[in-house]
């Protein structure tokens, strides 16, 4: 015969529930192990530690050359010109790109086909033959002059004291990097939601104020990460003005190199001056793109060192847990009493 045990109330079922509740430990986070990641990094330290390894310890780089040489008036000078360089034909090449990027999307189909047709025969013809058309530009018109068209010419001039090497050079990339510069521009415009410049144009705002306070400061978002790439570019393409014997930082250690034999080293010196201004070059656009991001997103995205200091801390934080001894159970808030079935019963009649 089956003994029926009596249902417990449900009231002496919760507070058994909460007892418990307010008793039991307090749960412990455990971090999620991913060894796939622990095997990937510790790969890549042998590695690093590896190929660190034999580029230090070789003598055949010659690090002492290389500290030697990597400050001295030479290297600096021509430093010096690559940077000035890379910055007049960005300055330069941004500010015809954008005007050509303008004028590819004006409504006028003439200004549009030259435009087309300039960004056309620049990026269809490779850098080197550019500089070295300009370079020898002086045999096909030996002499430039100013004067009224198919009349008199007031001024004459020739063509090779007027374009030197240095000159050359900054022509000759501008010219290449505008093509390139519009294409970014017009990328960056068109990204710009049509909504933004009809509710504009519908305001009575000019076509210049339009571009100037609407359309650029939101293209900006798209436009920066493509220039800052572009620049990096220029910085390092500026080598190719070597092969016109401008004194700029390859060459300058080319001219070093072809004195005293030493390649490798005075190559390393390049280098290094190169990762170097990339670098910065790499952080300065972090930044900017950052600074336009402040409209398009709800956090903006963390600098390197914010990154760094909310991985220690996480890092910090599991080593105490991992190396803590067993801690008792935090206290818990008691919990509010519940109301009771006949409160409840009391409190629908009263409503």
């Amino acid at each position: 015969m089956a003994v029926l045990h009596p249902t417990p109330p449900p009231e002496s079922v919760t507070e058994s529930v909460t007892e418990a509740a307010e008793h039991s430990p307090a749960p412990r986070t455990v971090a999620r192990r991913r060894p796939g990641r622990l095997l990937a990094a510790a790969v890549a330290l042998l590695l690093f530690v590896m190929v660190a390894n034999s580029v230090i310890r070789n003598p055949r780089f010659q690090w002492d050359v290389v500290g030697a040489y990597f400050t001295t008036p030479a290297v600096l000078d021509g430093l010096f010109l690559t940077l000035w360089l890379t910055a007049a034909v960005m300055a330069l090449g941004f500010l015809v790109g954008t005007l050509l990027a303008v004028l590819r999307l004006s409504a006028n189909p003439v200004l549009r086909t030259l435009s087309w047709g300039y960004i056309w025969i620049f990026r269809s013809t490779p850098l080197l033959v550019q500089l070295l058309f300009w370079f020898n530009i002086g045999a096909l018109y030996p002499t430039l002059g100013l004067g009224i068209p198919f009349g008199p010419e007031f001024v004459t001039v020739k063509t090779v004291n007027l374009f030197g090497a240095a000159a050359t050079a900054l022509i000759g990339l501008t010219l290449h990097e505008a093509a390139y510069a519009a294409e970014v521009v017009r990328g960056g415009i068109l990204s710009v939601d049509a909504g933004q410049t009809e509710a504009a144009q519908s305001l009575g705002l000019s076509r210049w104020r339009l571009l100037r306070r609407i359309v650029v400061p939101q293209a900006m978002r798209s436009i920066v990460p493509t220039a800052g790439n572009m620049l990096i570019g220029t910085l390092k393409g500026t080598s190719i003005v070597s092969i016109l014997a401008v004194q700029d930082l390859l060459y300058s250690v080319q001219l070093v190199y072809n004195r005293t034999y030493q390649v490798i080293p005075l190559l390393l010196v390049a280098t290094l001056w190169y990762i170097a201004v990339t670098t910065v070059l790499t952080a300065v656009q972090f930044y900017v793109e950052r600074y336009y991001a402040r409209g398009a997103e709800r956090t903006l995205p963390a600098t390197p060192l914010q990154r760094l200091r909310t991985q220690g801390a996480t890092l910090a934080a599991r080593l105490r847990t991992a190396t803590a001894p067993d801690a008792p159970p935090a206290p818990r808030d008691t919990p509010a009493p519940r109301d009771t079935r006949e409160e409840r019963d009391t409190q629908g009649e009263r409503r």
